[in-house]
């Protein structure tokens, strides 16, 4: 019967770390984590950061997210928060899907911005967008009324 293509869009994004970080001193590293948003309500998460060696203290990930990206998206949202007694936004970078477009893994840094505008460190990560054709067919019979089946008008 019929057979309709979809193309399914998912991003292969491993976060890897943080630098440059402008924040409150007293802020925890450790407790930092990231969420990925694709345009839509559906979000991804890391797990809490790891601190490199006692001279570097940077915040590490080095966590793969499988992030599936709906048709309509244009751009992906990265939003670096830590958690203490409660969750705070440390900073926010918004990125372009053709910044990244193409089969092979891209090594990316950008700029983290707080919602005032001011930065508050770059973050490193790496992406690749694979391309999944799915096919879904159909055996169901389909019945249709001609309109004016039932039509009671005289001519």
């Amino acid at each position: 019967m019929d057979t309709i293509t979809h193309r399914k869009r998912t991003l292969e994004l491993t976060v890897l770390s943080l630098d440059e970080l402008y924040v409150d001193p007293k802020l925890e590293t450790r407790n930092l984590f990231v969420v990925v948003r694709a345009e839509s309500i559906k979000c991804y998460t890391t797990g809490m950061a790891t601190t490199g060696s006692d001279y570097e203290r940077k915040p590490l990930w080095n966590e793969k997210l499988l992030v599936e990206m709906p048709t309509h998206a244009r751009s992906i949202t990265l939003e670096v928060k830590c958690k203490s007694s409660c969750v705070k936004d440390v900073g926010v970078a918004r990125i372009a899907l053709s910044d990244f477009l193409g089969d092979e893994v891209q090594f990316l840094s950008y700029r983290l911005r707080d919602w005032e505008g001011r930065r508050s460190g770059v973050l490193n990560f790496s992406v690749r967008v694979n391309s999944i054709e799915a096919k879904a067919s159909s055996d169901l019979l389909l019945l249709g009324v001609p309109v004016g089946w039932n039509n009671y008008t005289c001519y």
